[in-house]
C-alpha cells in the first residue's frame, strides 16, 4: 500500500524547494543591479574600468564658413520705359478728323501741322481746324483714323522725347519711408535675358495715390541704350539699403525658436555650440549677421535641426561661403 503520510511529506519538501530556488533568482538579479548602480558591473579586461553599454549619438553635419562682405537690401518691382517728356495733342473744336500728316513713329518738330479736323455741320461748311505739334519728338499714339469724329476732350496724338527714356514705376505705401532720390536700380529686360542695365531714381511724386495706395518713381538709365524702346517691360531691383563690411551667412543656417534666433558653431573639431544671434539684412538666401558671429567661423549649414549645446557631430561636407 501506498503511504499517504510520505507521498504528502514528499509534496512539502518539494514546495520549499521551489520557493528557495525562486528566492535565490531575486536575490541574483538585485545583486546584479546594486552592482551596476555601484560602477561594479562587466569591466574591460584591459584598464580594469567599467564597460559603458550606451553609445553616444554623433550627428553628421555640413558646414560653411561666415564672410565678411557687402550685402544690399532690394526690393523687387515692375515697370515699363516711357519717354522722359510726352504731350498729348487735342483740337480746338469738335468735329470729323479730316486728314493725317503723320504716322507711328514720324519725328516733328514743334509747330509741325500734325492733323486737321473739319467742325463742319449739315447745311454749313467752316473752315479746318489744325492740329499742331506743341514739342519736337516722336509720334508715339495715333488713337484715331480719319474720318472719325473727335473733340477736344480726346488727344488725337501724343508726342514723346524718345531721344531720353525714363522707367516708370509704383511704390507700394508701406516702402514709401525707404525710398529716395539717387537710389540706385538695376534693370533687366525679357528681350536681353542675362544682362543688366543700371538706373537711378529721379523723379520722386510727392503725393501717394489714393486709390491704389502707391508712390510713382522714376528713373534714369545710367547709360543710354538705343536696344531700350518705350513702352518695354522692365523687371527692377531697386537697392534701398547697402551695407559694407558685415558678416553674412546662408540664410538656411539660421534657425528660430520661441523668439530667438541661433546657429550651431563648430567648437573643435567634434562639437559645436548654440549661438544666439542678431540678424540684420536678409536678401536672396544671404542673411546679415549683427551680432554673435564673427567672421571665418564656421557654421552649421546642414543637419543643424535635431542638434542642441554641445552636441558632439562629424562633418561630412564643408562647402564655400557664397560670395
Amino acid at each position: 500500500m501506498i503511504n499517504k503520510e510520505n507521498i504528502k511529506q514528499e509534496s512539502i519538501a518539494g514546495r520549499i524547494v521551489l520557493i528557495i530556488l525562486l528566492l535565490a533568482i531575486v536575490a541574483a538579479g538585485a545583486f546584479t543591479v546594486i552592482n551596476m548602480k555601484n560602477g561594479s558591473g562587466p569591466k574591460d579586461s584591459s584598464t580594469g574600468q567599467g564597460i559603458n553599454n550606451k553609445k553616444e549619438t554623433v550627428f553628421a553635419v555640413t558646414v560653411t564658413e561666415a564672410l565678411n562682405g557687402k550685402i544690399k537690401d532690394l526690393l523687387e518691382l515692375n515697370g515699363g520705359v516711357i519717354p522722359d517728356s510726352s504731350v498729348d495733342l487735342y483740337p480746338d473744336n469738335s468735329g470729323k478728323l479730316s486728314k493725317l500728316y503723320v504716322e507711328l513713329g514720324d519725328y516733328v518738330r514743334k509747330d509741325q501741322l500734325i492733323a486737321e479736323v473739319d467742325p463742319s455741320r449739315p447745311g454749313m461748311s467752316y473752315t479746318a481746324n489744325p492740329v499742331k505739334a506743341e514739342i519736337s519728338g516722336t509720334i508715339t499714339r495715333l488713337p484715331f483714323d480719319i474720318g472719325a469724329t473727335v473733340g477736344p476732350q480726346t488727344p488725337i496724338a501724343t508726342v514723346g522725347r524718345l531721344h531720353k527714356l525714363q522707367v516708370r514705376t509704383y511704390i507700394p505705401e508701406r516702402f514709401i519711408s525707404r525710398i529716395r532720390m539717387g537710389m540706385k536700380a538695376n534693370l533687366t529686360f525679357e528681350s536681353y535675358p542675362g544682362e543688366v542695365f543700371p538706373a537711378v531714381v529721379t523723379e520722386v511724386n510727392p503725393v501717394v495715390d489714393e486709390v491704389s495706395r502707391t508712390l510713382e518713381i522714376k528713373m534714369d538709365l545710367v547709360e543710354k541704350n538705343s536696344r531700350i524702346k518705350a513702352g518695354m517691360y522692365a523687371k527692377i531691383s531697386l537697392i534701398t539699403e547697402e551695407k559694407d563690411h558685415i558678416v553674412r551667412i546662408p540664410t538656411d543656417c539660421i534657425i528660430s525658436r520661441f523668439g530667438d534666433s541661433f546657429v550651431f558653431v563648430m567648437d573643435g573639431e567634434n562639437k559645436v555650440i548654440k549661438r544666439i544671434i542678431t540678424t540684420g539684412i536678409q536678401i536672396n538666401g544671404i542673411s546679415e549677421i549683427a551680432k554673435g558671429l564673427e567672421a571665418g567661423e564656421k557654421v552649421v549649414y546642414q543637419g543643424q535641426t535635431l542638434l542642441d549645446d554641445q552636441a558632439p557631430v562629424k562633418v561630412v561636407r564643408t562647402i564655400q561661403p557664397l560670395k
